[in-house]
């Protein structure tokens, strides 16, 4: 009976730990995902083979970004909330309205991620890359 008891009470105190660690695992992996939304494409006849393309995202709070590349030249300016960026795992830098941000053609964006749990975030990103060139190409 003794031995029944302890083990309840080490399922009391032990279940609520594997249950918050299962919710935080699924939690990142159930993380909201951008939404991206085409503003404009534009052929360059100046650069054959070339496109100018406009984005604009919004990060849900919560949203992170899976690891990726661009393959293209990259500028990113930020309308409203702090979104935190870091490229080839350098720095991690927050930047928010007004505030821009540059991504080369080599470039591996380690670090894309909504600064806030709680408000969104939205960026337009100008993107100068090949007509033939998805616009994320994701790096595992």
């Amino acid at each position: 009976m003794r031995m029944i008891k302890t083990f309840g009470l080490l399922c009391l105190i032990a279940c609520p730990a594997v249950i918050t660690q299962h919710a935080l695992a699924q939690g990142a992996s159930e993380a909201p995902h951008a939404q991206v939304a085409d503003l404009m494409t534009k052929a360059l006849k100046d650069y054959p083979g070339k496109e100018g393309k406009m984005i604009l995202v919004t990060y849900p709070p919560g949203s992170v970004d899976p690891v990726h590349r661009h393959d293209a030249n990259a500028f990113v300016y930020v309308l409203e909330g702090s979104i935190v960026m870091a490229l080839n795992g350098g720095k991690e830098v927050t930047i928010g309205p007004g505030q821009t941000f540059y991504e080369g053609p080599e470039d591996v964006h380690t670090v894309g991620r909504n600064a806030s749990r709680t408000q969104p975030a939205k960026f337009v990103v100008f993107l100068l890359k090949d007509q033939n060139k998805p616009v994320l190409t994701p790096v595992h």
